[in-house]
């Protein structure tokens, strides 16, 4: 077996000069730029500490980038898998609470397992056989789950934890006169400052646009009401290393799931991939990228 096929990245490694370092580097500082707001947004919608959705940008990147097979694909946490994590979760635990967290590790590393198996196992042609609607249809679905689930602090409405899609909007309707004007200018700001930034200036990070004005806006209203809840601060330090549950208990609970998931980051990842090397002609090896998405997971769990 070549070296080449254990390491990938012996590959490619060769083929960097100052020139395509400086494109690199400039990708990789916009990607981070962008990642700002996405990993504290994902976080909260997996139902984990807004730092956990920093940490997971810094470490999975880094391992798919190594043994994966795109030259251009940035791995990290995404909306979908977000909202699958806190669906699979929120019914074990409490979301937020160390037995949360410890479950969510559990999960990530599972269906980097999965991921593994299936890139040692040469099973990348399964890819080829799931149609991009399904995709396009279950990121539609998750976008309404999320959009749904984020209604009450946009509105300012207490919503019970758990509440199911009909229910949730039901308890919105009946309870409109109790809405807060401070948190629905502050969410329609947000939300119309990252629209029009991408429609109108591209190059400028949208979401990052929006979360500073939304923030500004934010810290102004503070002084006149003590209804808006604040983020926090991050810790600056690294989380301290923590293990998975490999309880049977837990990974029998979560094998499930974690089978799903595995198979829609695989999809999103290889989707994602192969749209962008129709532009630069490099040839994708699925198998090749479902051992780094596999790797990443386990790694950075």
């Amino acid at each position: 077996m070549k070296l080449a096929a254990l390491f990938p990245f012996l590959s490619w490694f060769r083929l960097v000069n100052a020139q395509t370092l400086k494109a690199d580097f400039i990708a990789g500082l916009t990607g981070a730029v962008i990642v700002l707001p996405q990993g504290v947004a994902f976080a909260t919608i997996a139902g984990l500490p807004p730092q956990y959705g920093l940490y997971t940008a810094m470490v999975t990147p880094i391992i798919a980038a190594l043994f994966g097979s795109s030259h251009h694909l940035i791995s990290g946490p995404t909306t979908a898998i977000s909202i699958v994590v806190f669906a699979a979760i929120s019914h074990h635990a409490e979301p937020g609470t160390p037995e949360f967290i410890s479950l969510a590790l559990t999960l990530t590393f599972l269906a980097g397992v999965y991921q593994l198996g299936f890139g040692l196992a040469r099973l990348g042609k399964l890819v080829n056989f799931v149609s991009h609607n399904v995709v396009a249809g279950f990121t539609a679905g998750a976008a309404i789950l999320i959009a749904t689930s984020q209604m009450k602090h946009v509105l300012g409405i207490d919503i019970p934890k758990g509440e199911t899609f009909v229910h949730t909007w039901l308890e919105i309707f009946s309870n409109i006169s109790s809405t807060n004007l401070y948190l629905i200018t502050i969410g329609v700001a947000t939300l119309f400052t990252a629209i029009l930034i991408k429609r109108f200036m591209p190059k400028i990070p949208n979401l990052l646009a929006g979360m500073i004005v939304g923030s500004l806006i934010a810290l102004i209203f503070k002084e006149h009401t003590d209804s808006i809840k604040l983020v926090g601060e991050i810790p600056a330090q690294l989380p301290p290393l923590s293990m998975p549950d490999f309880s049977y208990a837990s990974i029998k609970m979560l094998a499930p799931e974690a089978f799903a998931i595995a198979l829609l980051g695989l999809i999103e990842a290889v989707s994602i991939s192969r749209a962008v090397a129709t532009k630069s002609s490099q040839r994708i090896n699925a198998n090749q990228e479902f051992i780094g998405q596999g790797l990443s997971n386990m790694v950075g769990s």
